[in-house]
């Protein structure tokens, strides 16, 4: 055989090695790292996908809390393992596109080394109040806001979280400055505004819809560009005064920088048609998440175009992580 032919048919054989690769993947079991406690939104999410890829790939995919740090010491974990597929990350974007311009020192390049797979889905937020402040519609809010701001002062669940941002990007988008008051998580920030001693946040739908609508808290809008059908009775602020504005909580899955294109796009597949069951979708729903499954590309884009955006607001902001 001459060395031409050789090399020909060498090259087929690698060629055809890699997809195949993929396409015998997994081979054991599949570890999912979440940066946070047993219990959270994000933790309950991977359990979710892990329950459904366990059966789709028929090998265990485990959830491994690694919590600490807002997420990134399992982070950190995930960008430093083989880029095989067996071990993989889901995140919040507290832990991705924030973290990159909150913490100066952060230990990855969340572009660069835990390239993203898909965006799981997003969960919008509710604007509250105390039933005792004037505003009835978001509308109204603005015009006692821009009035009234100074004594104004709004709460989230800690420093750096989506309802806290989403605060400050409403003080700018207003061109106010209400006081943020960090709570060491969010139903105790919610318990103020129930008791009166806090007049406003933004939170989660889980925690804040049934409480409007049982009309202990004043709902005025919701964050998501377009209405959430989990929650459609709500208008979103971009369609009430401030067009451009929109903020969510969401998940994504992400895996080691080095991972083959074709396992990425795989591992995609596999997790698109996972989510998109319907029991899984209505177990997401029930924790307030909006189904997103993107393609890899797509999720790429979103999480580019959101550091860029919260890089701004926390600059503008000043907000620091002492």
């Amino acid at each position: 055989m001459n060395k031409s032919l050789t090399f020909l048919l060498a090259a087929g054989v690698l060629a055809a090695s890699t997809p195949a690769c993929a396409q015998s993947w997994p081979a054991k079991s599949v570890r999912i790292v979440v940066g946070f406690t047993p219990g959270g939104v994000t933790d309950v999410a991977a359990r979710i996908l892990a329950q459904k890829l366990t059966e789709l790939w028929g090998q265990t995919v485990v959830v491994d809390n690694r919590p600490g740090a807002s997420g990134i010491i399992a982070a950190e974990m995930a960008a430093k393992s083989p880029p095989d597929g067996y071990t993989l990350l889901i995140a919040p974007q507290t832990s991705t596109s924030v973290a990159t311009t909150l913490y100066p020192k952060l230990p990855y390049d969340v572009v660069r080394d835990i390239p993203v797979i898909t965006i799981l889905g997003s969960s919008p937020q509710l604007l509250v109040l105390h039933p005792s402040l004037p505003p009835r519609s978001f509308r109204e809010f603005i015009a006692f806001a821009k009035a009234n701001y100074k004594t104004l002062s709004f709460g989230s669940g800690g420093l750096g979280s989506t309802p806290h941002l989403a605060g400050e990007l409403l003080n700018l988008s207003l061109s106010i400055k209400m006081v943020h008051i960090p709570y060491k998580g969010e139903n105790t920030a919610v318990a103020d505004v129930l008791g009166g001693q806090l007049p406003l946040m933004f939170s989660s739908l889980p925690v804040s819809l049934p409480l409007s609508k049982a009309g202990k808290l004043r709902a005025l809008a919701i964050t998501s560009q377009q209405r959430s059908p989990l929650a459609p009775g709500y208008p979103t602020i971009a369609e009430s005064g401030i067009p451009d504005f929109e903020t969510a909580t969401w998940v994504a899955l992400h895996a080691p920088a080095g991972i083959s294109r074709d396992l990425l796009v795989r591992i995609n597949a596999d997790v698109v048609k996972a989510v998109g069951q319907p029991d899984a979708k209505e177990k997401l729903a029930q924790q307030g998440i909006d189904r997103v499954a993107n393609t890899p590309d797509e999720a790429a884009a979103y999480v580019k175009s959101e550091i860029t955006k919260w890089a701004k607001v926390i600059k503008a902001a000043n907000v620091r992580i002492d």
